[in-house]
């Protein structure tokens, strides 16, 4: 019997046929169970998803003010409510490449099981992705920068989407705990499995209360992420985790003196400002 141990490079070997005459066998049954599930992932894409002011497995790792925030503010105060079209794109290949994924994993002889299957956990609930080998195994598709979490470990400091305590919740549902992240890199193709030890997970009980009791005031929780100094004449910008919160704009409304925050275009993207003691050499944009 397989285990997670050799998934790697048992998918490699797979894919090593190709470079021979030897190829690739796949059945018929493989094929019809991946095109179902292409199909699947396909017309979950095109479907409309409306934010949920429900607390998921999927948030719950978030830090508290953003899900603060997401539960109980009824306009982000921000005009990037409404997310760019570019957006849907890069969800559906993501969508299609775990599926791809799991295909991968299918044709190298590991057992996968428990696809989409609903667990709960005090009352959260959320839908993993799948069992390898009967371990929880979080699929997920990513750029080069972010791929590097994974293939060298260093997700466990650097968390902003709350992956790990989504794995703590599923293997907690499952009564298991030697799971894992099986990442592709969406630019170069390469593979890596990621099984981060049982220390380095959050307690998925203590991280539910603590939203439970954060949700109880109405008042938001201390700021995620303080602002990062810009330059060295004493402008402040928002750290990284913040950028994409789609919150932003309220969370940060009294920065600036209570003007809110200041958004200028760089070169490589746009950052805002909490704090501006010296006007940036940039265009400033409305946000």
């Amino acid at each position: 019997m397989k285990t997670l141990e050799t998934l790697i490079p048992d998918i490699y070997e797979v894919l090593n046929g190709l470079n021979s005459d030897k190829g690739i066998d796949i059945s018929e049954e493989l094929m019809e169970d991946f095109l179902y599930n292409m199909k699947d992932a396909l017309e979950g894409w095109s479907t409309p998803h409306l934010q949920s002011k429900t607390i998921r497995m999927s948030n719950v790792g978030r830090p508290l003010r953003r899900v603060w925030y997401d539960m109980k503010d009824t306009d982000s105060g921000s005009s990037e409510k409404d997310m760019h079209p570019s957006n849907f794109i890069k969800f559906l290949y993501g969508h299609l490449l775990e599926q791809i994924a799991i295909l991968l994993i299918k044709l190298s002889g590991h057992k996968v099981t428990a696809m989409q299957k609903e667990v709960e956990v005090d009352g959260i609930k959320g839908h993993m992705d799948c069992k390898i080998d009967g371990e929880v195994v979080d699929i997920k598709t990513a750029s080069n920068f972010s791929f590097k979490k994974f293939s060298e470990g260093t997700l466990v400091d650097d968390d902003p989407f709350g992956y790990m305590a989504q794995l703590a919740g599923y293997e907690e549902a499952e009564g298991t705990e030697d799971g894992g992240f099986f990442a592709i890199n969406k630019e170069s193709g390469e593979i890596c499995l990621f099984r981060p030890g049982n220390l380095s997970k959050p307690n998925i009980r203590t991280k539910i209360n603590n939203i439970k009791e954060s949700l109880e005031v109405d008042e938001p929780p201390a700021i995620c992420y303080p602002p990062v100094p810009e330059g060295k004449k004493g402008n402040l910008r928002l750290a990284t985790g913040c950028v994409y919160c789609p919150h932003k704009a309220k969370c940060w409304k009294d920065s600036n003196n209570g003007n809110g925050l200041r958004a200028f275009k760089y070169s490589n993207g746009v950052k805002y400002f909490t704090r501006v003691i010296s006007m940036p050499k940039v265009m400033e944009i409305p946000l």
